[in-house]
């Protein structure tokens, strides 16, 4: 346990500032479990990668790995629901690493023996995957092989089982990065620039052109003598099949009751609400009080003005304006009332540039007494940092012992008095870590703060206004009968309001700003179109019934799913052409810029700088920079039939420049070649038809 512990303080007192969150579960309820996987088979699959079937149970068992893995580094069994997410990303991308990134590695010919793992966590060349970890550093801050050789020793006596957990987790990681450093370097060296490509991105990029021209926009309405058979559709459809490929998705739309409080239950907080007041004017123990009474906990906070501004925004005015009394009025929003009482006022800095010596064992509290005098007398802190300090990772601005800036939203557990102590004053304080020689250096300039404490009582629903809403939504379900024409019908006659949301994938989880619906997903990807709920209760405050309209299978959408947007498409492109076409019959014999301009009623506009390479501005239209790019000088052409209108253009003068040089060239291939290995893994899970069905279960 004393490894344990060690790992968990020598990742430094600057990482382990803490904001209460609550502790949410993410397995869903194991009655939603069953009913998912007695569905069908394969939904019991959180994904397949490369062919392999990924089962829920050994995706769960990878991500409690994780979740123990991440206990030991920060000696918290408490996740927050950002921390869960990264941890199920950690777990699938270990197994994407497993079954399809390290086999497609060795089939390259790459390979990482045992030997290399070996000489990578303990041997000569040790992988800074291990050199950077807190656990393996010496008094000094610095990696040692003697401490990773101490660490492996102690992992037969750990009953616990996490030091081995932990090695095997730091022995696979390295063995994987292995093979990503030997693929990124074999991908790398055969993707080349060679001076050929080089010079022409140097030529095309210093190369701009003065363009003046002349544009007839496309008409806005619809020209009803072009048309898009339905051949042009299915043979480009054909051929761009892969402009269509989806995730499964369904079309719904729904009807949903939000739980408000009525003005009975309005009045009935009302009156708590005075009630409580009184006493709230009175009372000698404002915490106790307010732990009692209010929803909103007692805090040591320092306001500044605009800071309740959140909360309140009469409470702010009041706390911060000119006439604060013993205790504010009652203030009411959003069915929820407030009322503020001022504690104390202060001129107070908004933060404090914080060093510290950490001190652990028996005869700490005596040795932090001592270090105290002696930097009374002028001693050299960082030395004392380097010689006493059990925290050898916190070096802020370079400064070994420096945690740097701290402030009331940004603060170490235990270290709040620093606000308000005084500057180059070391003084002793314990926390959770051990006890603490602490010195602030310097703080931002005071500022009028106030500590307030608020009372506040929100306006419930009874179980009367509940039972209400509720019969509401069991009367739609009731009049649908589980069919949508039921559904439709009983919307009109009610005259209720019905939300559609088409598209919406196996990850959904709001709808509006209505958030952990991820029930009212699963039942729609669980019914066929044409079906409706019963009532979806979404965190006990609203109802939905949902209709499903239709179904959307992964993989490649349909022809008919697809072919409006194929007609628009491809209706553009000819309206452009015609565009043109009526353009250069109204200008035929003309070779004048002005005398097109003048006949088309428009004006010559200039383009002064136009780079093939880099358009310039989001408003020139790409297919005038390619067409002027290449045209002969003073001379006019087009028409070109753009994406937004039809260009007749002269191209006055071409300079060459220097301002992109071969160094730029280098940067920009470098990009791309980032770029690509980006994409190297993703292209790899497509190519494999990988699938990631984790939104199905989380």
């Amino acid at each position: 346990m004393a490894v344990l512990e060690k790992i968990r303080v020598k990742f430094g007192l600057a990482a382990s500032i803490i904001i209460a969150i609550g502790l949410l579960s993410f397995i869903i309820d194991p009655s939603e479990l069953v009913s998912a996987v007695n569905n069908m088979s394969s939904k019991n699959d959180v994904g397949i990668i490369d062919g392999k079937a990924i089962p829920y149970t050994d995706f769960s068992e990878s991500v409690d790995r994780y979740s123990r893995i991440n206990e030991i580094l920060t000696g918290s069994s408490t996740h927050s629901e950002q921390e869960q997410e990264q941890m199920r990303n950690s777990a699938w991308q270990s197994l994407i690493d497993k079954y399809l990134f390290i086999k497609n590695a060795k089939a390259a010919g790459i390979n990482v023996g045992d030997d290399e793992v070996v000489n990578l966590t303990t041997g000569d060349m040790v992988s800074p995957i291990i050199a950077q970890q807190p656990v393996f550093f010496d008094e000094s801050g610095k990696f040692s092989p003697d401490k990773v050789a101490e660490f492996v020793q102690n992992i037969p006596s750990d009953q616990s089982g996490n030091l081995k957990l932990f090695w095997n987790w730091l022995q696979t990681t390295v063995y994987t990065q292995s093979f990503y450093e030997k693929y990124y370097s074999l991908f790398t060296g055969s993707n080349l620039q060679n001076s050929l490509m080089k010079n022409r991105l140097v030529s095309e990029s210093n190369t701009t052109s003065d363009v003046d021209f002349v544009m007839v926009p496309i008409p806005f309405e619809r020209d009803t003598t072009v048309t898009v058979s339905n051949e042009e559709i299915r043979d480009f459809y054909k051929n761009h099949k892969d402009f269509f490929r989806q995730l499964a998705s369904r079309d719904i739309e729904y009807v949903v009751y939000e739980v408000k409080p009525s003005d009975a239950d309005i009045a009935d907080a009302s009156e708590k609400m005075k009630e409580a007041y009184e006493e709230f004017k009175t009372t000698d123990n404002m915490k106790t009080f307010i732990s009692r009474n209010s929803e909103s906990s007692f805090s040591n906070y320092w306001y500044k003005n605009g800071e309740l501004e959140p909360i309140n925004g009469d409470i702010d005015k009041y706390v911060f304006g000119g006439n604060v009394t013993e205790v504010s009025p009652i203030y009411e929003a959003n069915n929820v009332f407030y009322a503020a009482k001022v504690l104390d006022t202060k001129m107070i800095p908004d933060s404090a540039y914080v060093r510290h010596i950490l001190l652990q064992g028996t005869d700490a509290d005596h040795l932090a007494d001592s270090l105290v005098t002696v930097l009374s007398k002028g001693e050299n802190f960082t030395n004392l940092v380097s010689e006493y300090s059990a925290d050898k990772n916190s070096a802020y601005d370079g400064e070994l012992g420096t945690i740097g800036w701290l402030t009331q939203n940004y603060m170490i557990p235990g270290f709040e008095s620093v606000i308000t102590s005084d500057t180059g004053k070391p003084f002793v304080l314990k926390t959770q870590y051990g006890t603490h020689v602490v010195e602030v250096v310097k703080k931002t300039a005071p500022i009028q703060k106030k500590q307030v404490a608020i009372l506040s009582k929100t306006a419930l629903a009874s179980k009367e206004t509940f039972n209400d809403y509720y019969s509401k939504a069991n009367k739609l379900a009731t009049l649908s009968a589980g069919k949508v024409e039921n559904y439709k019908r009983a919307v009109d006659t009610l005259g209720l309001y019905s939300h559609v949301m088409n598209k919406i994938t196996e990850a959904t989880s709001s709808y509006g700003s209505i958030d952990h619906a991820k029930e009212v997903t699963r039942w729609a990807f669980s019914n066929k179109p044409g079906k409706v709920s019963n009532i979806i209760t979404v965190d006990n405050n609203y109802f939905f019934v949902v209709a499903v309209n239709g179904a959307h299978k992964e993989g490649y959408a349909t022809i008919q799913e697809v072919a409006p947007q194929i007609n628009e498409r491809l209706y553009s492109e000819k309206v452009s052409l015609r565009n043109a076409e009526k353009v250069a019959e109204k200008v035929a014999g003309l070779n004048d810029l002005q005398a097109i301009a003048d006949t088309l009623h428009t004006t010559i506009s200039n383009i002064p700088a136009l780079a093939f390479a880099s358009l310039q501005g989001a408003s020139t239209d790409p297919k005038l920079a390619g067409a002027a790019s290449v045209a002969p000088l003073n001379q006019v052409c087009g028409p070109v039939a753009g994406l937004i209108g039809t260009y007749y253009y002269n191209v006055k003068s071409r300079d060459t420049g220097s301002f992109f040089t071969e160094e730029d060239a280098k940067n920009q291939a470098a990009r791309y070649e980032n770029y690509d290995l980006q994409m190297l893994l993703p292209v790899m899970m497509q190519d494999a038809d990988c699938k990631d069905n984790r939104a199905r279960f989380f």
